[in-house]
Protein backbone atom coordinates (compact mmCIF):
# COMPACT_ATOMS: atom_id res chain seq x y z
CA UNK A 1 0.00 0.00 0.00
CA UNK A 2 3.10 2.26 0.91
CA UNK A 3 4.48 1.69 -2.67
CA UNK A 4 0.89 2.10 -4.63
CA UNK A 5 0.62 5.62 -2.51
CA UNK A 6 4.37 6.34 -3.45
CA UNK A 7 3.97 5.64 -7.11
CA UNK A 8 0.85 8.09 -6.96
CA UNK A 9 2.19 11.02 -5.58
CA UNK A 10 5.39 10.76 -8.08
CA UNK A 11 6.08 13.79 -10.77
CA UNK A 12 4.79 13.34 -13.76
CA UNK A 13 8.25 12.76 -15.54
CA UNK A 14 8.87 10.12 -12.92
CA UNK A 15 5.60 8.37 -14.30
CA UNK A 16 6.22 8.67 -17.69
CA UNK A 17 9.34 6.64 -17.14
CA UNK A 18 7.25 4.00 -15.02
CA UNK A 19 5.22 3.73 -17.87
CA UNK A 20 7.84 3.38 -20.42
CA UNK A 21 8.81 0.49 -18.12
CA UNK A 22 5.53 -0.84 -18.09
CA UNK A 23 5.82 -0.72 -22.10
CA UNK A 24 8.85 -2.66 -22.48
CA UNK A 25 7.69 -5.28 -20.16
CA UNK A 26 4.66 -5.56 -22.25
CA UNK A 27 7.10 -5.81 -25.46
CA UNK A 28 9.18 -8.59 -23.91
CA UNK A 29 6.13 -10.75 -22.69
CA UNK A 30 4.46 -10.23 -25.87
CA UNK A 31 7.72 -11.60 -27.45
CA UNK A 32 7.38 -15.11 -24.96
CA UNK A 33 3.81 -15.29 -25.60
CA UNK A 34 4.93 -15.61 -29.16
CA UNK A 35 7.17 -18.14 -28.78
CA UNK A 36 4.85 -19.92 -27.12
CA UNK A 37 2.47 -19.78 -29.71
CA UNK A 38 5.18 -21.16 -32.36
CA UNK A 39 6.28 -24.22 -30.25
CA UNK A 40 2.57 -24.91 -29.75
CA UNK A 41 1.59 -24.70 -33.43
CA UNK A 42 4.96 -26.47 -34.20
CA UNK A 43 5.16 -29.28 -31.83
CA UNK A 44 7.89 -31.33 -34.33
CA UNK A 45 10.32 -27.97 -34.01
CA UNK A 46 11.80 -27.50 -30.97
CA UNK A 47 14.91 -26.71 -31.09
CA UNK A 48 13.45 -24.11 -33.29
CA UNK A 49 11.34 -22.67 -30.24
CA UNK A 50 14.01 -23.21 -27.44
CA UNK A 51 16.19 -20.79 -30.06
CA UNK A 52 13.45 -18.67 -30.13
CA UNK A 53 13.45 -18.24 -26.28
CA UNK A 54 17.16 -17.75 -26.44
CA UNK A 55 16.25 -14.99 -28.67
CA UNK A 56 13.95 -13.36 -26.10
CA UNK A 57 16.82 -13.28 -23.59
CA UNK A 58 18.13 -10.47 -25.27
CA UNK A 59 15.05 -7.85 -24.93
CA UNK A 60 14.21 -9.66 -21.36
CA UNK A 61 17.90 -8.34 -20.56
CA UNK A 62 17.45 -4.76 -21.91
CA UNK A 63 14.05 -4.26 -20.78
CA UNK A 64 15.14 -5.69 -16.87
CA UNK A 65 18.69 -3.03 -16.86
CA UNK A 66 16.34 -0.10 -17.75
CA UNK A 67 13.56 -1.07 -14.91
CA UNK A 68 16.62 -0.93 -12.66
CA UNK A 69 18.12 2.31 -14.21
CA UNK A 70 14.40 3.60 -13.41
CA UNK A 71 14.22 2.77 -10.09
CA UNK A 72 17.34 4.17 -9.10
CA UNK A 73 16.60 7.13 -10.15
CA UNK A 74 13.12 7.09 -8.72
CA UNK A 75 12.74 10.18 -6.20
CA UNK A 76 10.11 8.77 -4.23
CA UNK A 77 13.03 5.93 -2.60
CA UNK A 78 16.00 8.40 -2.06
CA UNK A 79 17.13 8.38 1.77
CA UNK A 80 15.98 11.94 2.92
CA UNK A 81 15.82 13.07 6.31
CA UNK A 82 13.34 12.16 8.95
CA UNK A 83 12.41 9.55 6.94
CA UNK A 84 13.98 6.25 9.26
CA UNK A 85 12.28 8.07 11.99
CA UNK A 86 8.99 7.16 10.77
CA UNK A 87 10.13 3.57 9.95
CA UNK A 88 11.48 4.00 6.16
CA UNK A 89 14.99 3.37 6.44
CA UNK A 90 17.10 1.87 4.00
CA UNK A 91 15.56 -1.50 3.80
CA UNK A 92 12.35 -0.20 3.69
CA UNK A 93 13.17 1.94 0.79
CA UNK A 94 14.81 -0.82 -1.33
CA UNK A 95 11.28 -2.72 -0.81
CA UNK A 96 9.28 -0.02 -1.72
CA UNK A 97 11.46 0.80 -5.15
CA UNK A 98 11.24 -3.00 -5.93
CA UNK A 99 7.59 -3.44 -5.23
CA UNK A 100 6.99 -0.32 -7.70
CA UNK A 101 9.66 -2.33 -9.98
CA UNK A 102 7.05 -5.01 -9.80
CA UNK A 103 3.69 -2.94 -10.21
CA UNK A 104 4.80 -1.30 -13.68
CA UNK A 105 6.21 -4.83 -15.04
CA UNK A 106 3.23 -6.51 -13.56
CA UNK A 107 0.74 -4.19 -15.42
CA UNK A 108 3.14 -4.73 -18.39
CA UNK A 109 2.64 -8.43 -18.38
CA UNK A 110 -1.20 -7.68 -17.99
CA UNK A 111 -1.14 -5.96 -21.10
CA UNK A 112 1.20 -8.43 -22.73
CA UNK A 113 -1.71 -11.26 -22.38
CA UNK A 114 -4.18 -8.82 -23.08
CA UNK A 115 -2.94 -7.83 -26.51
CA UNK A 116 -1.49 -11.22 -27.32
CA UNK A 117 -5.36 -12.74 -26.63
CA UNK A 118 -7.03 -9.86 -28.86
CA UNK A 119 -4.54 -10.64 -31.48
CA UNK A 120 -5.35 -14.25 -31.92
CA UNK A 121 -8.95 -13.51 -31.53
CA UNK A 122 -9.71 -15.08 -28.18
CA UNK A 123 -11.15 -11.07 -27.19
CA UNK A 124 -13.59 -9.82 -29.74
CA UNK A 125 -15.54 -6.44 -30.24
CA UNK A 126 -12.40 -4.88 -30.89
CA UNK A 127 -10.01 -3.19 -33.96
CA UNK A 128 -7.66 -5.76 -35.34
CA UNK A 129 -8.91 -8.77 -33.28
CA UNK A 130 -7.58 -12.17 -34.91
CA UNK A 131 -5.32 -10.12 -36.90
CA UNK A 132 -2.63 -12.47 -36.00
CA UNK A 133 -4.47 -15.76 -35.41
CA UNK A 134 -2.12 -17.79 -38.03
CA UNK A 135 1.08 -16.28 -36.48
CA UNK A 136 -0.62 -17.11 -32.70
CA UNK A 137 -1.74 -20.56 -33.37
CA UNK A 138 -5.42 -19.34 -32.91
CA UNK A 139 -6.62 -23.06 -33.66
CA UNK A 140 -5.08 -24.56 -30.53
CA UNK A 141 -5.79 -23.85 -27.31
CA UNK A 142 -3.42 -21.65 -24.71
CA UNK A 143 -1.45 -22.99 -21.94
CA UNK A 144 -2.37 -20.78 -19.72
CA UNK A 145 0.13 -22.45 -17.22
CA UNK A 146 2.88 -22.15 -19.11
CA UNK A 147 1.37 -18.86 -20.59
CA UNK A 148 1.57 -17.46 -16.82
CA UNK A 149 4.83 -18.54 -16.12
CA UNK A 150 6.37 -16.80 -19.15
CA UNK A 151 4.75 -13.44 -18.25
CA UNK A 152 5.99 -13.84 -14.41
CA UNK A 153 9.95 -14.15 -15.86
CA UNK A 154 9.59 -9.60 -16.75
CA UNK A 155 8.78 -8.63 -13.05
CA UNK A 156 10.35 -11.48 -11.64
CA UNK A 157 13.41 -10.36 -12.75
CA UNK A 158 13.33 -6.56 -12.76
CA UNK A 159 12.12 -6.95 -9.08
CA UNK A 160 15.04 -8.94 -7.96
CA UNK A 161 17.33 -6.68 -9.99
CA UNK A 162 16.25 -3.72 -8.41
CA UNK A 163 16.18 -5.02 -4.95
CA UNK A 164 19.90 -6.24 -5.26
CA UNK A 165 20.85 -2.79 -7.05
CA UNK A 166 19.09 -0.80 -4.04
CA UNK A 167 20.00 -2.79 -1.37
CA UNK A 168 21.59 -1.20 1.70
CA UNK A 169 25.58 -1.18 1.49
CA UNK A 170 25.84 -1.10 -2.36
CA UNK A 171 29.21 0.47 -3.63
CA UNK A 172 27.86 2.84 -6.18
CA UNK A 173 28.56 6.07 -3.64
CA UNK A 174 30.64 8.72 -5.17
CA UNK A 175 34.39 7.69 -4.75
CA UNK A 176 36.49 9.17 -2.17
CA UNK A 177 38.55 12.10 -3.23
CA UNK A 178 41.92 10.74 -4.81
CA UNK A 179 39.97 7.44 -6.08
CA UNK A 180 39.36 8.85 -9.57
CA UNK A 181 42.73 8.58 -10.51
CA UNK A 182 42.64 4.86 -10.20
CA UNK A 183 42.02 3.61 -13.47
CA UNK A 184 38.55 1.09 -13.54
CA UNK A 185 39.59 -2.55 -12.96
CA UNK A 186 37.34 -4.13 -16.15
CA UNK A 187 39.20 -2.33 -18.67
CA UNK A 188 41.44 -5.12 -19.32
CA UNK A 189 38.83 -7.84 -18.93
CA UNK A 190 36.77 -6.21 -21.59
CA UNK A 191 39.37 -6.26 -23.59
CA UNK A 192 39.93 -9.99 -23.20
CA UNK A 193 35.98 -11.03 -23.56
CA UNK A 194 35.97 -8.91 -26.93
CA UNK A 195 38.89 -10.84 -28.22
CA UNK A 196 37.90 -14.08 -27.25
CA UNK A 197 33.80 -13.15 -28.74
CA UNK A 198 35.14 -12.41 -31.89
CA UNK A 199 37.85 -15.63 -32.02
CA UNK A 200 34.74 -17.44 -30.90
CA UNK A 201 32.32 -16.19 -34.18
CA UNK A 202 35.41 -17.10 -36.36
CA UNK A 203 35.52 -21.10 -35.41
CA UNK A 204 31.45 -21.10 -35.45
CA UNK A 205 31.47 -19.69 -38.90
CA UNK A 206 34.28 -21.94 -39.91
CA UNK A 207 32.39 -24.69 -38.56
CA UNK A 208 29.85 -24.14 -41.03
CA UNK A 209 26.11 -22.13 -41.28
CA UNK A 210 25.77 -19.12 -42.50
CA UNK A 211 23.79 -16.07 -41.19
CA UNK A 212 23.55 -15.04 -37.98
CA UNK A 213 20.72 -17.12 -35.01
CA UNK A 214 17.58 -14.91 -35.40
CA UNK A 215 14.17 -15.71 -35.82
CA UNK A 216 13.18 -17.14 -39.03
CA UNK A 217 16.84 -17.88 -39.41
CA UNK A 218 17.77 -20.43 -36.96
CA UNK A 219 17.86 -23.85 -39.19
CA UNK A 220 21.51 -24.04 -40.52
CA UNK A 221 22.90 -21.51 -38.67
CA UNK A 222 25.81 -21.47 -36.31
CA UNK A 223 24.86 -20.81 -32.58
CA UNK A 224 28.48 -20.23 -31.62
CA UNK A 225 28.01 -16.70 -33.70
CA UNK A 226 25.68 -15.80 -30.79
CA UNK A 227 27.49 -16.93 -28.19
CA UNK A 228 30.53 -14.74 -29.39
CA UNK A 229 28.52 -11.89 -29.80
CA UNK A 230 26.92 -12.16 -26.43
CA UNK A 231 30.79 -12.36 -24.89
CA UNK A 232 31.92 -9.44 -27.26
CA UNK A 233 28.86 -7.29 -25.99
CA UNK A 234 29.89 -8.33 -22.15
CA UNK A 235 33.11 -7.22 -23.00
CA UNK A 236 32.31 -3.93 -24.23
CA UNK A 237 29.71 -3.20 -21.73
CA UNK A 238 32.96 -3.87 -18.82
CA UNK A 239 34.92 -2.31 -20.82
CA UNK A 240 33.03 0.91 -20.32
CA UNK A 241 33.64 2.39 -17.57
CA UNK A 242 37.30 2.31 -18.19
CA UNK A 243 37.18 3.80 -21.35
CA UNK A 244 34.97 6.87 -20.52
CA UNK A 245 37.70 7.26 -17.58
CA UNK A 246 40.00 6.81 -20.37
CA UNK A 247 38.09 9.88 -22.15
CA UNK A 248 38.27 11.73 -19.06
CA UNK A 249 42.19 11.56 -18.58
CA UNK A 250 42.53 12.47 -22.35
CA UNK A 251 39.91 16.01 -21.97
CA UNK A 252 42.66 16.85 -19.13
CA UNK A 253 45.91 16.13 -21.19
CA UNK A 254 47.97 18.74 -22.83
CA UNK A 255 47.76 21.78 -20.27
CA UNK A 256 44.00 21.90 -19.84
CA UNK A 257 42.07 25.15 -19.16
CA UNK A 258 39.55 25.64 -16.37
CA UNK A 259 36.63 24.06 -18.67
CA UNK A 260 38.97 21.11 -19.72
CA UNK A 261 40.13 20.24 -16.50
CA UNK A 262 36.17 20.24 -15.04
CA UNK A 263 35.25 18.44 -18.09
CA UNK A 264 37.83 15.88 -17.72
CA UNK A 265 37.56 15.39 -13.35
CA UNK A 266 33.98 14.95 -13.44
CA UNK A 267 33.67 12.33 -16.36
CA UNK A 268 36.69 10.58 -14.99
CA UNK A 269 33.90 10.81 -11.52
CA UNK A 270 30.99 9.55 -13.36
CA UNK A 271 32.79 6.78 -15.48
CA UNK A 272 31.55 4.06 -12.87
CA UNK A 273 28.00 4.73 -13.47
CA UNK A 274 27.69 5.83 -17.12
CA UNK A 275 30.11 3.73 -18.67
CA UNK A 276 28.68 0.45 -18.34
CA UNK A 277 25.44 1.49 -20.06
CA UNK A 278 27.50 3.22 -22.62
CA UNK A 279 29.17 0.14 -23.07
CA UNK A 280 25.61 -1.83 -23.37
CA UNK A 281 24.84 0.56 -25.98
CA UNK A 282 28.22 0.33 -28.04
CA UNK A 283 27.73 -3.39 -27.92
CA UNK A 284 23.77 -3.20 -28.94
CA UNK A 285 25.11 -0.78 -32.10
CA UNK A 286 27.98 -3.09 -33.19
CA UNK A 287 25.35 -6.16 -33.24
CA UNK A 288 23.50 -4.28 -35.42
CA UNK A 289 26.20 -3.41 -37.57
CA UNK A 290 27.50 -6.97 -38.00
CA UNK A 291 23.83 -7.95 -38.73
CA UNK A 292 23.10 -5.53 -41.33
CA UNK A 293 27.02 -6.22 -43.14
CA UNK A 294 25.97 -10.10 -43.20
CA UNK A 295 22.56 -9.33 -44.30
CA UNK A 296 23.50 -7.41 -46.66
CA UNK A 297 26.24 -8.84 -48.60
CA UNK A 298 23.88 -11.93 -48.33
CA UNK A 299 22.02 -13.62 -51.68
CA UNK A 300 18.46 -12.91 -51.31
CA UNK A 301 18.34 -12.60 -47.85
CA UNK A 302 14.99 -11.77 -46.61
CA UNK A 303 14.22 -8.87 -44.19
CA UNK A 304 13.95 -8.89 -40.45
CA UNK A 305 10.37 -10.46 -39.39
CA UNK A 306 8.15 -8.61 -37.47
CA UNK A 307 8.64 -10.38 -34.14
CA UNK A 308 12.87 -9.89 -34.72
CA UNK A 309 12.41 -6.46 -35.72
CA UNK A 310 9.80 -5.90 -32.28
CA UNK A 311 13.06 -7.77 -30.50
CA UNK A 312 15.69 -5.59 -32.12
CA UNK A 313 13.33 -2.52 -30.79
CA UNK A 314 12.93 -3.03 -27.68
CA UNK A 315 16.53 -3.67 -27.18
CA UNK A 316 17.69 -0.77 -28.73
CA UNK A 317 15.13 1.69 -27.17
CA UNK A 318 15.75 -0.08 -23.39
CA UNK A 319 19.31 0.35 -23.83
CA UNK A 320 19.20 3.58 -25.22
CA UNK A 321 16.89 5.09 -22.51
CA UNK A 322 18.93 3.26 -19.75
CA UNK A 323 21.74 5.70 -20.75
CA UNK A 324 19.67 8.29 -20.80
CA UNK A 325 18.70 7.45 -17.32
CA UNK A 326 21.82 7.27 -15.87
CA UNK A 327 22.80 10.48 -17.26
CA UNK A 328 19.91 11.72 -15.23
CA UNK A 329 21.32 9.90 -12.19
CA UNK A 330 24.78 11.01 -12.63
CA UNK A 331 23.12 14.43 -12.81
CA UNK A 332 21.33 14.03 -9.37
CA UNK A 333 24.41 12.83 -7.54
CA UNK A 334 26.51 16.26 -8.92
CA UNK A 335 23.83 18.30 -8.09
CA UNK A 336 25.31 19.56 -4.86
CA UNK A 337 28.59 20.57 -6.88
CA UNK A 338 26.74 22.11 -9.46
CA UNK A 339 24.75 24.20 -6.99
CA UNK A 340 28.05 25.15 -5.61
CA UNK A 341 29.89 26.37 -8.31
CA UNK A 342 26.96 28.60 -9.29
CA UNK A 343 27.23 30.03 -5.94
CA UNK A 344 31.33 30.45 -6.46
CA UNK A 345 30.49 32.67 -9.69
CA UNK A 346 30.97 30.20 -12.10
CA UNK A 347 29.08 30.76 -15.45
CA UNK A 348 25.92 28.55 -16.60
CA UNK A 349 27.94 28.52 -20.01
CA UNK A 350 30.85 27.17 -18.44
CA UNK A 351 29.01 24.09 -16.84
CA UNK A 352 27.08 23.76 -20.69
CA UNK A 353 30.67 23.75 -22.62
CA UNK A 354 31.85 21.05 -19.92
CA UNK A 355 29.14 18.65 -20.24
CA UNK A 356 29.09 19.72 -24.53
CA UNK A 357 33.00 18.41 -23.73
CA UNK A 358 31.75 14.96 -22.02
CA UNK A 359 29.45 14.36 -24.87
CA UNK A 360 31.56 15.13 -27.67
CA UNK A 361 34.70 13.04 -26.96
CA UNK A 362 32.55 10.13 -25.86
CA UNK A 363 30.99 10.33 -28.94
CA UNK A 364 34.42 10.87 -30.58
CA UNK A 365 35.80 7.34 -28.97
CA UNK A 366 32.76 5.06 -28.75
CA UNK A 367 31.38 5.44 -32.17
CA UNK A 368 34.54 3.93 -33.95
CA UNK A 369 35.05 1.69 -31.37
CA UNK A 370 31.70 0.34 -31.85
CA UNK A 371 31.83 0.31 -35.81
CA UNK A 372 35.12 -1.16 -35.16
CA UNK A 373 34.18 -4.51 -33.24
CA UNK A 374 30.74 -4.75 -35.11
CA UNK A 375 33.10 -4.70 -38.61
CA UNK A 376 35.38 -7.33 -37.13
CA UNK A 377 32.35 -9.54 -35.73
CA UNK A 378 30.92 -9.68 -39.28
CA UNK A 379 34.47 -10.44 -41.14
CA UNK A 380 33.91 -14.18 -39.95
CA UNK A 381 30.52 -14.56 -41.19
CA UNK A 382 30.98 -12.56 -44.68
CA UNK A 383 34.30 -13.77 -45.64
Amino acid sequence: MLALRLVRGTRPVVQLRRLLVAAATAGVGFLLLCTLGYAVGHPDRSPASALRLLWCALPLAATVQFAVAVARTDPSVRPRPGLSAVGLGPARLTAVAAASTAVACTLGSAVALLLYLHLRGDLTGLPFDGAAAGLLAADRPVPLAAALTLLALPPAAATTAAGLALRPGRTDAPAPRGAERTLPSGLPWGVALVAVGLAAETYAARGGGSGLPLPGRFDGSPTGVLAGWVLTAIGLATAGPGIAHGCGRLLQAFRPGAVRLLAGRVLMDEAPRIGRPLGVVGAVLSGLIAAATVYASGPGTDAFGPLTGLGALLIVVCTTATLLTAALESRQYRARTTEALLRLGAPPTVLRTAALMRAGVLLAVFLPVTWLVGTLAALPLTG
